[in-house]
C-alpha cells in the first residue's frame, strides 16, 4: 500500500533531542495579585511544568483510515450537535436535572483575580500527597520589592503561604513557595479529595528483627548519593519513540523484540541473605552520573 512505504521514505528524525526549551512568545496564563494582610504584589503564573507524551491516532486496521467518534443519543441512537446539547446531572437511574450557564454563575467563585494567602504554615507540617501542580509566578510592574521580601522571609522561617485562588472558574487552595530565586504557587488537593488506604492489605504491627533492620540500613547507606535530577528521564518515552522510528524506516514492518528478559519475582524468605547480596550487587554497580544529562526547561520571554 502506497500509504504504508511512503513512510519510509522520510530521511528527518521524527523526533528530535532535548534541547533548551525558550518561551520567548509565553504570555501568563493568569495575572493578578498575592494578598497577605495589607500587602499587595503585582504578579504573572506562569506554567512549572510540561506533558511529553507520544501521541497517537485510532486507526482501522485494514487501510489505516483514521477514526472519528460522534456524539449519538442514547433513545434514537441520532447524531446530536453541540448546540442541542445540554448538562445534566443524574439524581437517580434514568432521571436527571439539567444545569444551565445561569445555574453555574449563581454558584461560581468570585473571581477576585488574588492570591488570598490566609495564614502561614510550616512546609514540613503539609503532607506531600496534598501538593498537585506548580506554576511559577512573576513580578509585575512596582512589585519586584514586595516580591523579593516575601520570597525571602518564607526562605528565612521555613514557611509556606496557604491561599484560594480562582483560575478561570475553579477555585483552588494553594501553597505559595519559594524555590530558588522563584516564587511557586502549588495547587493543592482539598483534605476530601485525598483517599484513605483502607481495605489494603498494608501490614501494621510486623515484626521485624534487629538484624534485618541493620542489614537494610546498611544497604540504604550504600545506595544513597545525592539528588542528581538529570540522572533521571523517561526512559519508555525515549525507547518508544525510537521504536517509532525504526519501524518507519522500515515501511511500518513488525521488528523483533529487543527487549532483555525481566527478571521473576521470587519469595523472600530469609530477607538478611537476600539483603546481604544486594549489597554486594550494589557496590559493585559503578556509580550514577552517566546517564544523558537533560538539559532544565527556562522560562524566557519576550523583551
Amino acid at each position: 500500500m502506497e500509504g504504508r512505504t511512503a513512510i519510509a521514505d522520510h530521511a528527518r528524525p521524527l523526533f528530535s533531542a532535548p534541547i533548551m526549551f525558550h518561551f520567548y512568545w509565553m504570555r501568563a496564563i493568569w495575572k493578578g495579585s498575592i494578598s497577605f494582610g495589607l500587602v499587595n504584589i503585582p504578579i504573572g503564573l506562569y506554567p512549572a511544568t510540561r506533558s511529553e507524551r507520544v501521541s497517537f491516532r485510532q486507526l482501522r486496521a485494514d487501510d489505516l483510515s483514521p477514526i472519528h467518534y460522534k456524539r449519538v443519543a442514547e433513545a434514537d441512537e441520532k447524531e446530536v450537535p453541540w448546540e442541542k446539547i445540554v448538562k445534566g446531572y443524574e439524581y437517580e437511574k434514568g432521571q436527571f436535572v439539567v444545569m444551565t450557564d445561569k445555574d453555574f454563575e449563581k454558584v461560581m467563585p468570585e473571581a477576585t483575580q488574588t492570591i488570598d494567602i490566609k495564614e502561614f504554615v510550616d512546609l514540613a507540617e503539609i503532607d506531600p500527597m496534598f501538593f498537585d501542580t506548580p506554576y511559577y509566578l512573576e513580578p509585575q510592574k512596582g512589585g519586584k520589592k514586595a516580591y523579593a521580601l516575601l520570597r525571602d522571609t518564607l526562605k528565612e522561617t521555613g514557611k509556606v503561604g496557604i491561599a484560594r485562588v480562582v483560575i478561570k472558574t475553579k477555585q483552588h487552595l494553594a501553597a505559595v513557595k519559594p524555590n530558588g530565586n522563584s516564587l511557586v504557587l502549588e495547587l493543592m488537593h482539598f483534605p476530601d479529595e485525598l483517599l484513605e488506604p483502607e481495605g489494603l492489605d498494608i501490614p501494621r504491627h510486623e515484626q521485624v528483627g534487629k538484624k534485618e533492620m541493620d542489614m537494610a540500613k546498611s544497604l540504604v547507606e550504600t545506595m544513597s548519593g545525592k539528588w542528581k535530577p538529570d540522572e533521571f528521564h523517561d526512559e519508555f518515552r525515549e525507547r518508544l519513540e525510537k521504536l517509532i522510528e525504526e519501524k518507519v524506516k522500515h515501511g511500518g514492518k513488525e521488528l523483533p523484540d529487543a527487549r532483555p528478559k525481566a527478571k521473576k519475582p521470587t519469595n523472600v524468605v530469609d530477607l538478611v541473605a537476600v539483603l546481604q547480596r544486594s549489597i554486594a550487587e550494589s557496590k559493585k554497580k559503578p556509580a550514577a552520573g552517566h546517564a544523558p544529562k537533560h538539559t532544565k526547561r527556562k522560562l524566557k520571554k519576550a523583551a
